[in-house]
């Protein structure tokens, strides 16, 4: 066989599509198509549902109707009061007592603080079902611990789950109780990152432990206290479980939540467009609630 010199007979070499500049995107591919598969298009889907209504067996265009039927809804007001009847009673108790719990849990002095901060974190692990039905036997009116309590001291018992205000602190209390520690695991991680010196130099100047907490703990965890105000206003305007458990709502809607609300529509009354504009609206107050403490915030700072 005769060969020829001078030439170079080698197989071109095959681009690769793993690259430097394309690697990222190959690897986070997967995430985007789950993400648009499970997020992007649920959201678009429900937008364009909101202005549909199911009729003869299909759904067909019209248009702002159920946004319209939404304001004329009094079940739908009634479910907005009573959620913001339990975020202005409910958050701001949750935020100070996470504060105050995980100042407490932080000082030097105190031994097993590991212990502390588990037992402190539990309530919000527990299971929702295992939850509620210790709360609903708590506050029986005939025999739950709470109303025996009650007589004990020379009160008379209260009807907790059949009254409207009764109903309503018993969800409030048990919210604060299920979530609080969560909140207060936050706290701690903010503390953390308080330099010990800022306390050391109040001490030589003579300041004591109210005067180190208002002005030095609460402005170092200032953004911390406003992530844990709007996670906690977010939660519980989207709060379902304690309204359909503990009280299902009554007496007479009158601990429903939007949540609660939202469910019922769209899974008892399968009205799936007007679901679907309630959602919306929840997202439209969520998402002013949030501007509004974002700016109280920086107005703050400034």
């Amino acid at each position: 066989m005769s060969s020829k010199t001078g030439a170079d007979y080698s197989l071109p070499k095959r681009k690769s599509l793993m690259t430097r500049k394309n690697a990222p995107y190959l690897f986070l591919t997967p995430m985007i198509i789950l993400f648009a598969v499970f997020m992007i298009y649920p959201v678009i889907k429900s937008l364009i549902l909101s202005f549909q209504d199911f009729t003869d067996g299909q759904y067909i265009f019209c248009g702002i109707q159920n946004y319209v039927t939404m304001f004329k809804d009094p079940i739908f007001w009634k479910s907005l009061k009573n959620t913001f009847i339990y975020l202005a009673v409910q958050v701001p108790v949750m935020v100070v007592l996470s504060l105050v719990l995980g100042v407490m849990v932080e000082q030097a002095f105190l031994k097993f603080r590991s212990g502390f901060r588990m037992s402190i974190f539990l309530p919000s692990v527990t299971a929702l079902v295992a939850y509620a039905i210790v709360f609903k036997l708590l506050f029986n009116t005939d025999f739950g611990l709470v109303n025996h309590a009650l007589r004990a001291l020379g009160f008379t018992g209260v009807d907790w789950l059949n009254t409207v205000w009764g109903a309503r602190m018993a969800i409030i209390i048990g919210i604060t109780w299920r979530w609080t520690g969560y909140n207060t695991i936050i706290m701690i991680a903010g503390l953390k990152n308080i330099p010990l010196e800022l306390y050391e130099s109040a001490d030589i100047d003579g300041a004591n432990a109210f005067q180190k907490f208002f002005y030095i703990t609460i402005p170092m965890v200032k953004s911390i206290i406003l992530f844990v105000s709007i996670t906690s206003t977010i939660g519980t305007l989207q709060l379902f479980d304690e309204s359909f458990i503990l009280t299902g709502g009554g007496p007479d809607n009158a601990t429903i939540t939007i949540g609660h609300y939202l469910y019922n529509t769209g899974f008892s009354y399968y009205k799936f467009g007007y679901a679907a504009a309630i959602s919306y609206a929840l997202v439209v107050i969520i998402g002013i609630l949030s501007i509004i403490q974002f700016r109280m915030s920086k107005g703050g700072e400034d």
